[in-house]
């Protein structure tokens, strides 16, 4: 059997890999922290419970606990959000976005976009170093682009600037990418593409020279220009980071970051009470009330990007109806997976996207019907059901995700045998040619960095990116779909992209190749005495301006 590496988030799944500069949130992640003396939920449930210690750290090493794994440290090849967190204590893009989620310049200082948004010009921050002493100039991000683009590096990004045609033939996104003078660059595109920008966000700057002395090993080697060196990587247990002096930007607070993965959700309690780490990602609902009981921790909630759903394999016999698939989600009560994972601070799905993402537009819900799904059920030729297996990744919360949705199903008939597996296990088994898979179901979660439709959608439920070129473990492949994605990233008008992604998303929810469930509220906690760690939307968790009080 042929193997791939894992592509996508799976905390994901973070790729799925999964936070709080979130969209909608009344307070920002420092606001919180000046005003946490009380212990309170506010109205929007924002703050779940808020520290009054006054406490100060022991030392000045961040050490954050986390339920994920830090898979990959190469930023060209990143396959969860956790990876993409961990990445960026180290590596910086030309541009990022804001707390707000608007895009502003990092490595590049000030940017221009032609009037027919083919051609961007970025202007470069001068005097900086990478962590090798390397300068950071046009040369290192024209490096960096050719060593993507270069198919014998296979690396995922690639994907990123490379359109697939329905005959498998290849279009580069980018015509050329020209570099004047040592201080600008220009990217000059073959077609409009409306992503661009957001897309340059995970365009992180390795060194060059540490590129060509470590080539596709640079993931033991990590060099970037970001505020901290990462020191240790191994996957499955830790990373570790230490304070860059040199750092071009503001300084780091603290001397070490320590990335701990703990799948466990209350071992991670456990570690966040006993201050054995200050910060810990995601807080399971069912922790809170342990959690609050400790005095000097602040635990806080927000909304995200991050979509719950399980892929339907629409090649078996058995999911090749569309009654079938449907009737599933009938059977599925999302008030009570709310209630069961997230106490109640998780949102219902009610389209196949966040409705924190431009153009979101609600469909017409699949209540909770058992009556119609054994109707459905019937009609389609399978009252009496069947069996699947539901694959997932074996931490607390995933397996209690999964143990619910074999409970539902079971109603109508369909038995479902449930396997958690270790990430690296079940990317193996996932990421294999069509002729060999063997997947079911999958219960993941699935979140855009980019936060654009396509980001939401192309990567898993177009035609084209089934495993191993990428997750579209439904193996759904409807033509009208792929056109109307593909016609989104040829316009930059936002109502002609509203349009388009209407279409997109009635589509989609008609067809059922997932079992929709809904949309995480990120819950977090963190010691009273630690400043400055937010989380995004996606998932990603930004630890470059933390502070411990001393």
């Amino acid at each position: 059997m042929k193997r791939y590496k894992k592509i996508l988030a799976v905390l994901l799944a973070g790729t799925m890999t999964f936070s709080v500069a979130a969209c909608g949130s009344k307070k920002s992640d420092n606001d919180s922290q000046k005003t946490a003396t009380t212990a309170a939920v506010d109205e929007e449930g924002y703050i779940v419970r808020a520290s009054n210690t006054d406490s100060k750290s022991q030392d000045n090493d961040l050490v954050i606990a986390v339920e994920g794994s830090v898979s990959s440290m190469d930023p060209a090849n990143i396959p969860d959000t956790t990876a993409i967190s961990a990445t960026r204590g180290c590596y910086e893009a030309l541009v990022k976005f804001d707390e707000n989620q608007e895009i502003v310049g990092l490595l590049a200082e000030t940017y221009e976009v032609s009037d027919d948004s083919l051609t961007y010009t970025f202007h470069l921050r001068e005097g900086v170093k990478f962590q090798d002493g390397t300068d950071f100039n046009a040369a290192a991000v024209k490096a960096n682009y050719d060593r993507i683009m270069d198919k014998n590096n296979n690396l995922r990004m690639r994907r990123t600037y490379v359109r697939t045609e329905e005959d498998g033939t290849e279009v580069n996104r980018v015509a050329s990418l020209e570099t004047p003078d040592d201080y600008t660059v220009v990217f000059t595109l073959s077609e409009p593409w409306s992503p661009f920008l957001n897309r340059l966000t995970q365009f992180a700057m390795i060194s060059p020279d540490a590129l060509a002395e470590y080539g596709n090993d640079i993931m033991n080697h990590p060099v970037g220009t970001g505020p901290y060196r990462c020191v240790e990587w191994s996957e499955g247990d830790e990373t570790k980071f230490e304070r860059f002096e040199d750092y071009w930007g503001e300084k780091p607070g603290v001397d070490t970051v320590t990335i701990k993965e703990v799948p466990e959700a209350g071992t991670r309690t456990a570690m966040l009470q006993t201050g054995e780490a200050d910060f810990i990602y995601p807080t399971a609902s069912d922790q809170i009330e342990a959690i609050q009981g400790t005095d000097d921790v602040n635990i806080m909630a927000a909304d995200s990007n991050i979509f719950r759903y399980v892929t339907l394999n629409m090649n078996l016999p058995e999911l090749q109806d569309v009654r079938v698939r449907q009737a599933m989600n009938y059977a599925i009560d999302k008030d009570a997976y709310n209630t069961v994972m997230y106490s109640g601070y998780g949102k219902e799905a009610t389209s196949c996207v966040p409705d924190s993402i431009p153009g979101y537009e609600e469909q017409t819900a699949y209540s909770y019907d058992l009556d119609k799904a054994k109707e459905l059920m019937k009609e389609a030729g399978y009252e009496d059901g069947f069996d699947l297996t539901l694959w997932g990744d074996n931490t607390t919360q995933e397996i209690k995700g999964m143990t619910f949705i074999k409970q539902q199903l079971a109603q109508i008939g369909i038995n479902v045998e449930v396997e958690p597996m270790e990430s690296a296990t079940l990317s193996d088994k996932i990421y294999v040619d069509q002729d060999e898979a063997e997947i079911n179901m999958w219960y993941v979660n699935w979140s855009a960095s980019d936060f654009t439709m396509d980001g939401s959608l192309r990567s898993i439920l177009y035609g084209a990116m089934c495993p191993p070129v990428n997750a579209n473990t439904a193996y759904y492949h409807n033509s009208e779909v792929d056109q109307l994605l593909d016609e989104g990233l040829k316009t930059a008008n936002q109502t002609e992209q509203d349009e388009i992604y209407s279409k997109v998303q009635k589509q989609i929810w008609e067809d059922a190749p997932w079992l929709f469930l809904g949309n995480d509220r990120i819950i977090y906690s963190q010691k009273a005495y630690l400043s400055g760690v937010t989380i995004a939307p996606d998932g990603a968790f930004d630890f470059s301006k933390a502070v411990l009080a001393q």
